[in-house]
């Protein structure tokens, strides 16, 4: 079975074992997922099924939507509430204080991963190295935060909750804890759910629990709001409409000659395109090259 399933994911399970279950349910021996979350995190994750697989690192839209809760006044060694709490700090925020500090938190910025993340150093995990006591040196990466609201927040409680559009790499956990340091004391994330991820939605998503009696009682739906193809993951590259003999010519690896497609006005150099034949198929990706679509991904 080839393209996205999209899962629910919920508390207690991992990424890997969300991507098992899915494995077992479906006979499936290729199948990964588009962005890890936590154990503690719920939310969306899109599975890969078949030749979906060979989208993973070319997928163009990585972006995440979160709900994220957090407390000021604590801080842990994960960052988040699950962790060992390794600092109190009093705080005494408004939410007017907090809704300001928001801007320096909103476009292109600084993070440093956090210990407990999958981040590698010197081919070893950062997690692996904090659960040995080991703190190395990270080095600070770029990411971008689309959106960033303050949706709640309960000043007694000195607790809220954020709405967060960001890119891939983004570390929700870190953005709290920067937050909390820039508005002089500490914090840490309570909550997460990811409701957005790489174009779908979480609505259209369903548990492993409805996976599990969808498959014992026949096959999914592949019409499905929960299903889509592998297509479905590009749909931000614009769409290449071939005649036949070029379709049996891109399908068999061979290049086309831009003079002799529907964009020979409009094609630039690098420009990816969603090939497809007459009857709406989705052959492959093409990449522009000297005057010529090439083969860039074959599914």
């Amino acid at each position: 079975m080839d393209g996205v399933l999209l899962i629910h994911k919920e508390k207690e399970f991992t990424s890997f074992d969300v991507v098992a279950v899915v494995r077992r349910c479906l006979s499936q021996k290729k199948a990964g997922h588009t962005g890890t979350l936590d154990p503690s995190a719920t939310g969306i994750l899109p599975v890969l099924l078949g030749t979906a697989t060979k989208a993973q690192d070319i997928i163009p839209c990585q972006d995440k939507r979160y709900k994220a809760a957090f407390k000021l006044g604590i801080a842990t060694d994960t960052l988040d509430i699950w962790g060992e709490v390794i600092e109190e700090k009093p705080a005494h925020c408004t939410r007017e204080e907090v809704e300001r500090m928001l801007d320096d938190f909103r476009g292109e910025i600084r993070q440093l991963p956090p210990m407990y993340s999958a981040v590698s150093v010197d081919g070893k995990r950062l997690y692996q190295y904090a659960r040995e006591g080991r703190e190395v040196e990270r080095r600070p990466r770029t990411v971008t935060v689309y959106s960033l609201e303050l949706l709640d927040f309960d000043e007694a409680a000195q607790s809220g909750t954020l709405d967060i559009s960001c890119s891939k790499g983004t570390y929700v956990r870190t953005l709290i804890d920067d937050l909390a340091r820039a508005l002089g004391t500490v914090g840490v994330m309570t909550d997460l759910e990811r409701y957005e991820a790489c174009g779908y939605s979480l609505a259209d998503a369903i548990t492993l629990d409805e996976l599990k009696a969808i498959t014992a009682s026949g096959e999914i739906d592949r019409t499905a709001p929960y299903f889509h193809t592998v297509e479905s993951l590009f749909g931000v590259y614009p769409e290449l409409v071939v005649s036949d003999k070029q379709a049996n010519r891109f399908k068999n690896g061979n290049p086309l000659d831009v003079a002799r497609t529907a964009v020979k006005n409009s094609a630039e150099d690098k420009k990816i395109y969603r090939v497809k034949d007459r009857e709406g198929n989705f052959l492959s990706l093409g990449i522009v090259q000297d005057d010529m679509i090439k083969l860039y991904k074959h599914f």
